[in-house]
This record gives structure tokens, C-alpha cells and sequence, in this order.
């Protein structure tokens, strides 16, 4: 599934957020949206999800408008799975219900066969599997694996991740990195990632593009991306 932006704009009271912004995220690729802190990239991220609705242009999938000025299709109708940075774990839930509750109900009609598949993703990603386990006795890279399980248990075309490995040590930050490209091979899902870092960008992303002041500034796709240098992307947040 395709997942583009075409002329995003968003203001909200007196203030422009986003400016014009045109971005195609592939599918089966890591998007990398990068730049300083208040440049847009996470406003531009809840546009893409739905959570944020444009005051110009349009989010097509599968070149379907999904949210526009006057039509905004539901975000969980969408394919589309959110990680955010506070990860928004639910602390009255054990790590099996946080899967089952947001399973396709539709796919996954019996309770059992929910739980199973359940515990199939958190022993995949090295999680307990047993029940009455709550995020609260795990560690933050725990915690963080269990955000990535949950967003995969729909699963979705399409995964959104808004800095979720900032708070990390740099070797639980590079491991969850790896983890991240092993899943999107496994689950063929496009991934589109928020982050400050130049270097997460040049070691993850297929395709980076680069924001300032609600703009995209400079953009690069496959072979383009991957000659990118940190001069080159320092050059574009100017």
C-alpha cells in the first residue's frame, strides 16, 4: 500500500505548522523524517495517522483520500499503527491483553486463537508470554518492544513511529534499531520514523527527508538516500 502526502498545510490558531509538504512513503521501506525540534515531523506524523486533520491538501493510500480539510476516514479503519514517543502503554493491562485488545476482530473471531497469536509476537520479540505481566515490571527496552508488538498485532500496512528509542542507551537504541529492519522484512509493512538523529537516519531509513520550519527541505529516495552524507543532511536543516 502506497502512503502519500500531497500539499499538506496545517494552521492552527495563528500559528503555521506545516507549509506545503509533498512526501511519498513507499511500500516495504523506512521513511526517516528528520530534523531539529519543532520542525513538523511529529505534527506531520499524526497528519499521516489521522490524528491531525490538514487545513490544505491531502493523504492518499493506495491513492484513496483518507484525510483531507473536509474528510478525515477514522484512523483505525486506516492499516495505519502509531508508536509515540511516550509509547502510551496501558498500565491496567497485562502484556497479552495489550495484543488482544487492538486484533482485528474481524481476522480473529475466538478468544484463543487471539491469545495464541498474542504470545506468538511477544516470544518473537523476546517478551514474557505468560499471563498477569503489566508494562510496569518491564524494563524501558521492554517496554519499547511491547509498543513495536502491540502496533504489529493488527497488523498494519503501514507503521508510524514518533522517536520512540530517544530515551534509550546508544546499544539498546542500535538493537532496537535492527529489530525494527528485521520486522519490516518479516511483515513487509512500510515504516515512517521520526527522529533528531542524523546517524539513526543514515543507518535505518530507505528514504530520508528532511524538515525545517513545517517544510520538507531536502528529500531522498534509494540509491540517493543511501549516498547521502551527515554534510548533506546538516547542509538541508540550514
Amino acid at each position: 500500500m502506497s502512503l502519500k502526502a500531497r500539499n499538506i498545510s496545517l494552521r492552527r490558531d495563528a500559528a503555521t505548522l506545516l507549509r506545503g509538504i509533498d512526501l511519498t512513503a513507499r511500500p516495504a521501506s523506512i521513511t526517516a523524517l528528520l530534523g531539529p525540534s519543532g520542525a513538523g515531523k511529529s505534527t506531520l506524523l499524526r497528519v499521516l495517522a489521522g490524528l491531525e486533520r490538514p487545513s490544505a491538501g491531502e493523504i492518499l493510500q493506495d491513492g484513496e483520500r483518507v484525510n483531507t480539510p473536509g474528510h478525515n476516514l477514522s484512523p483505525h479503519r486506516r492499516g495505519v499503527a502509531m508508536i509515540f514517543q511516550s509509547l502510551a502503554l496501558w498500565p491496567h493491562m497485562d502484556l497479552i491483553a495489550h495484543l488482544d485488545f487492538v486484533m482485528d476482530r474481524q481476522r480473529y473471531p475466538d478468544r484463543r486463537t487471539r491469545r495464541t497469536r498474542a504470545r506468538e509476537l511477544l516470544a518473537r520479540l523476546n517478551l514474557p508470554t505468560e499471563e498477569g505481566i503489566f508494562p510496569q515490571r518491564l524494563s524501558g527496552g521492554e517496554q519499547q518492544r511491547l509498543a513495536i508488538a502491540r502496533a504489529l498485532a493488527q497488523p498494519p500496512a503501514y507503521l508510524l513511529m514518533d522517536e520512540p528509542f530517544s530515551s534509550l542507551d546508544d546499544l539498546l537504541r542500535e538493537e532496537l534499531l535492527r529489530l525494527t529492519k528485521t520486522l519490516r522484512d518479516e511483515h513487509r509493512i512500510g515504516i515512517v520514523y521520526v527522529t533528531h538523529s542524523i546517524d539513526e537516519a543514515l543507518a535505518l531509513a530507505d528514504d530520508i527527508a528532511v524538515m525545517a520550519k513545517g517544510r520538507i527541505t531536502a528529500q531522498w529516495s534509494g540509491q540517493a538516500a543511501a549516498r547521502r552524507s551527515r554534510a548533506d543532511i546538516l547542509t538541508a536543516f540550514r
